[in-house]
């Protein structure tokens, strides 16, 4: 046993020399060694966290920042966690396992790291993206509509580089993986090759922004309705009867899709048609359905209402009244305002509605 003991805990070569001497006396208790060591590498650690805390913290106090302090506070775990994991595996290098134990239980607590690193990275990795996101004027590409994208994109590669990690500490040739990896994904793409279509057109949606959250969108001139949530798998319109459709983004990537919140602004333009008799004042058809126009709260002011007349009809004098409102969902509630009010105003100052008309003449 003495001869394991000794063979397995010899003098370290960066242990100082003033230090030699209490190496060798405590090398002859090997579970006392590992005591001692494990308690300093746990101090250490915990020393190290509360520095690291402490002027992190103090830093990122000026920026006045809760994502910066975050991810301080994640490097001070990680930082304490390796000081702690390392003791704890040279603590156990003093034991007198024999090797197969050894390597056996570093190989487990290496991989336990791992995981916890991964699971570390990922929260962190979150928290980063949404701290750029918010910089709007530096990081343009990264805000709240690419946001599930990049986070997507985080995740696969710190997955994939723990995945890595594992192998190499159990000593797995990564290559026979991959192949199998190569073999298994072409049999899944073709199973669920409708699924991996929704994705990467998720992909593409979210990227290339053509519609976002609360745009009002017409698909195809037959589902029309606001964006409510873009996903990667699907879109959700809330539609004018409080209805959620939810479209799959292969369909929303392959159609022909009317953003009428898209432009330079939200505003939405509305078209009045309205027909007068022949023998009507046309400047004052156009007064009244200006003053109709003006006269209506949920009509903007910038740009002003304007009224065109459109030509000469079989029976009426055509006109047409283009004016704005706020958002495309109000224009049926508006338009049946400005229809009601010209009627009104229309009768008030005696112009004439016509409405078809044929002559009989009887021959007799």
């Amino acid at each position: 046993m003495n001869g394991i003991a000794d063979a397995s805990i010899d003098t370290p070569l960066w242990l100082p020399p003033w230090l030699e001497g209490s190496w060798d006396l405590l090398a002859t208790y090997p579970f006392l060694l590992g005591l001692v060591i494990l308690s300093l590498g746990f101090g250490l650690a915990f020393l190290l966290r509360a520095f690291i805390l402490f002027w992190g913290l103090k830093i990122t106090k000026r920026a006045d920042s809760e994502s910066m302090g975050q991810l301080v506070r994640m490097g001070a775990g990680v930082a304490a966690l390796l000081v702690g994991y390392i003791s704890l595996v040279t603590a156990l290098h003093t034991l007198p396992l024999g090797e197969f134990a050894t390597a056996l239980t570093t190989r487990i607590l290496v991989s336990i790291l791992i995981l916890q690193l991964i699971r570390t990275a990922l929260k962190a990795s979150h928290v980063f993206l949404e701290m750029l996101g918010r910089v709007r004027d530096r990081f343009a590409i990264v805000e709240e509509r690419t946001l599930p994208l990049f986070d997507l994109i985080m995740t696969v590669i710190i997955i994939a580089i723990g995945t890595y990690a594992l192998l190499q500490v159990w000593n797995i040739d990564a290559t026979a993986w991959l192949a199998s990896a190569g073999v298994i994904g072409i049999a899944v793409g073709f199973a669920a090759r409708d699924t991996l279509a929704n994705l990467f057109a998720g992909f593409f949606i979210i990227a290339d922004a053509p519609y976002k959250m609360g745009d009002y969108v017409v698909l195809d001139g037959k589902e029309r309705g606001e964006v409510t949530k873009v996903g990667i798998r699907s879109t959700r319109l809330l539609t004018r009867d409080d209805v959620e459709v939810i479209i799959p983004n292969s369909l929303m990537a392959n159609s022909k899709i009317v953003n009428e919140s898209g432009g330079r602004w939200v505003k939405y333009r509305i078209r009045i048609k309205v027909g007068v008799a022949y023998g009507s004042d046309v400047d004052q058809v156009t007064a009244v359905l200006g003053e109709v126009a003006k006269g209506n709260l949920s009509v903007c002011r910038d740009p002003e209402p304007r009224v065109r007349m459109r030509g000469f009809g079989d029976s009426s004098l055509n006109f047409e009244l283009l004016c704005w409102i706020e958002k495309p969902e109000q224009r049926g509630l508006v338009s049946h305002e400005l229809y009601m009010e010209i009627y009104k105003s229309l009768n008030r100052h005696e112009i004439e509605i016509p409405f078809p008309q044929r002559d009989v003449w009887m021959r007799s």
